[in-house]
């Protein structure tokens, strides 16, 4: 059984929004505008007063206002067994399989490390660029490790946005299309030195014990000041033992990064599993350039950290590598037999850290996740901030905005009767939305793909025409 939409859009590929190149408004008309990401210090979850400031950041919250639901009490299979032959379309999952996020706040995620654009639009060189973008497309499928709820489906005209002059940008995302569903976004430097755009929608597979989310489209960067664009697509993630069993994510599948400029590309290779789970989570490749000559070697793990060197050292010691295990290698035992029908996929034991080549660069290291981040379905710090609202938000926010839907402020806060609405019915009422508000169709000018480009002015924050679709 397949299909496309929402049963776990937790997991996505993108597809490519285009702007024009140049700002659509400029930096003046939002800075001081709003405090979209912020907290009250011990008052997480309470509107009241603004939190202190230090160096005129705004703090952020470091907790949800209450922990997460147990979901022992429900079986997934008692509701699939009964969907035998439907699209996973037509599958409405327990609220309590979701967590207190809108999928576009979900795609949000993807601007956790921010710091790789602006260190790549720092950078002289196209090959220190292209490490950095490299280091940027894997971070961004960071914050799935461990994240297997399901965020809320948006509804057609739903809006987020955010604004973080701290990390140096602004991002809107809108709910496009209900049938199939696609999110499209776009983001811009508050120092104009990048645009970042995509429009998302997964092709999801149901296998009977996992779901596999097969990316559809094209993620674009622009790096303004070297005019440049880079273009790549997500690797495929897949949620193991969606029947009985624990949970775990595994991302695999080959993703080319292009320079259309310079003609580099960087290819890198998500490992699957494997056999005892020894290629969990390991990603390897290499950049070349427009010539097809490897110029640098990049390894590592998408959960952990990304490292590079160049690729003699890095033949040199893998040919060492080779040699030790041929004097280490025992045979395997063959008798692995087991059924496929009611037997869990193991749970790969997590192998020893990324073992660094001496003479390595370190690209990127994940960050730590807060102390309670369990109990707080596996949030990032960043994420953890993502649906704060401050007093006197809603006067600046559009109606749109899904920090103002009450299914998903209610499961924040701990309320699972407040978070029942049927998302079946939330998207009829999000039908009556006018279709892209804020984006509209196209081809994305590199890929020459179909595309929802950015119409701009959204942070002129005229929003009188909006409808209240919550």
């Amino acid at each position: 059984m397949n299909g496309e939409e929402e049963f776990f859009d937790a997991v996505s590929g993108f597809d490519s929004d285009n702007s024009s190149g140049e700002f659509s408004e400029a930096h003046q008309k939002v800075t001081g505008m709003i405090d979209l990401d912020t907290s009250k210090n011990n008052r997480i979850g309470k509107v009241g007063e603004r939190p202190s400031q230090e160096n005129g950041i705004q703090k952020h919250r470091t907790s949800l206002p209450a922990p997460m639901f147990s979901r022992s009490d429900f079986s997934v299979w008692t509701i699939l067994k009964k969907c035998v032959g439907l699209e996973l379309s037509k599958i409405t999952m327990p609220i309590a399989f979701n967590e207190p996020l809108s999928f576009l706040q979900r795609i949000t995620e993807y601007m956790e490390h921010v710091y790789l654009i602006h260190r790549a639009s720092c950078q002289p060189q196209p090959l220190e660029r292209m490490q950095s973008v490299a280091a940027f497309a894997v971070s961004a499928v960071a914050s799935q490790w461990e994240r297997t709820g399901k965020p809320f489906n948006p509804l057609l005209g739903e809006t987020y946005e955010l604004v973080r002059e701290d990390l140096g940008f602004r991002f809107i995302s809108e709910q496009v299309s209900h049938h199939p569903p696609i999110s499209a976004f776009h983001s811009e430097g508050l120092n104009h030195d990048f645009l970042f755009h995509g429009s998302i929608y997964p092709k999801l597979k149901f296998w009977g014990k996992s779901v596999e989310a097969e990316p559809r489209g094209t993620i674009t960067l622009e790096l303004l000041k070297h005019n440049e664009a880079y273009t790549w697509t997500n690797p495929t993630c897949c949620v193991h033992n969606v029947i009985i069993g624990k949970l775990w994510i595994e991302q695999y599948g080959t993703v080319e990064i292009l320079n259309h400029r310079t003609g580099h590309k960087c290819v890198l290779h998500f490992k699957p599993c494997g056999l005892f789970g020894k290629e969990l989570h390991k990603v390897e490749g290499h950049i070349q350039d427009k010539n097809k000559k490897k110029l640098f070697v990049i390894y590592g793990k998408w959960t952990e950290c990304l490292w590079g060197i160049d690729p003699v050292s890095y033949e040199s010691f893998k040919k060492q590598e080779r040699r030790g295990d041929h004097l280490r290698k025992a045979k395997l035992d063959d008798s692995s037999g087991k059924a496929d029908s009611d037997v869990a996929d193991d749970v790969p034991v997590t192998q020893e850290t990324v073992q660094v080549i001496p003479g390595s660069k370190l690209l990127w290291r994940i960050n730590t996740r807060p102390p309670n981040s369990a109990q707080m379905y596996n949030f990032t710090s960043f994420t953890v901030s993502l649906n704060e609202l401050e007093t006197g938000m809603e006067k600046t926010l559009p109606p749109t905005d899904c920090r103002l839907r009450p299914d998903i402020r209610g499961m924040e806060n701990g309320n699972m009767g407040a978070s029942l609405q049927s998302e079946e019915g939330a998207g009829a009422r999000g039908a009556l939305a006018r279709v892209g508000e804020w984006f509209y169709p196209g081809n994305n000018p590199y890929t020459g793909t179909p595309d929802w480009l950015y119409a701009g002015d959204y942070f002129e924050r005229n929003f009188s025409d909006c409808p209240d679709i919550y």
